[in-house]
């Protein structure tokens, strides 16, 4: 009886002492200044930082992990992670499809081209416009341009897109304004086409980190470690190494 006693005392000493459960992030790391991978092949990007930083706050052992961005929100779904965090616009068709955290980036999106290339963006009917597949700014091209003559290039990145843009395959990009104001920093000889879109039916009110439906513990626990970093000035000081002109 004694020993009997004494190994379920031991096995509720090793229970209280088990490691928490790894939080599983996936993310589509070819989306600078969001998500990419640096010369050490490590994960690194405003995204990146500000869930290592969530995860410190939430007391959270946390990964990450590299995936296609169409396949990031049935990952979730089939429960291979945890939380998705990609420079994701929380939309209705998304939310039917998982929850998402609070804000914690407002998003915008433009047009890219050559200097003096066009005039602006009603001058691109008839021309390609490269965007990433499975992404807001395909479904707004889709939808808005097609009628007007105007031929989406779905990429598996947005590098594969500027890159064909520059050799002539494509004739303009459609991006994130961050993403596309990263890439314009060193490619002096293309500018912004227009005016940003705000249409919040495809970008909604800006980006959240999604987790399987149903799954509010880990949801409260990001909310909670996303208020204390904005908070504590933690995120002002990601938000500024990243985008700060």
């Amino acid at each position: 009886m004694k020993k009997a006693v004494l190994l379920f005392t031991v096995m509720g000493v090793l229970a209280g002492q088990a490691v928490a459960k790894e939080i599983k992030f996936v993310t589509e790391a070819t989306y600078a200044p969001f998500e990419f991978m640096d010369a050490k092949n490590e994960f690194q990007g405003f995204d990146i930082d500000l869930a290592r930083a969530i995860c410190s706050e939430a007391k959270l052992q946390c990964s990450f992990h590299n995936q296609a961005f169409d396949s990031l929100i049935p990952s979730l779904k089939f429960r291979r992670y945890d939380v998705a965090i990609a420079a994701m616009d929380v939309t209705p068709e998304r939310s039917a499809q998982v929850d998402f955290s609070d804000i914690y980036y407002e998003n915008s999106a433009v047009f890219v081209a050559k200097k003096g290339a066009f005039e602006k963006p009603e001058a691109l009917a008839q021309k390609t416009v490269g965007v990433q597949n499975g992404t807001s700014h395909q479904s707004y091209i889709q939808d808005n341009w097609t009628g007007k003559g105007v031929l989406s290039v779905p990429y598996a990145s947005y590098q594969n897109a500027f890159l064909d843009m520059m050799n002539g395959r494509i004739d303009a990009v459609f991006a994130d304004n961050a993403v596309a104001a990263d890439w314009l920093k060193q490619h002096k000889d293309y500018a912004l086409l227009g005016d940003k879109v705000t249409d919040t039916k495809y970008f909604g009110t800006g980006f959240g980190m999604a987790v399987a439906k149903g799954n509010s513990e880990l949801l409260g626990k990001l909310n909670s470690g996303l208020k204390a970093v904005k908070a504590n000035g933690t995120y002002q000081k990601i938000y500024d190494k990243y985008f700060a002109q």
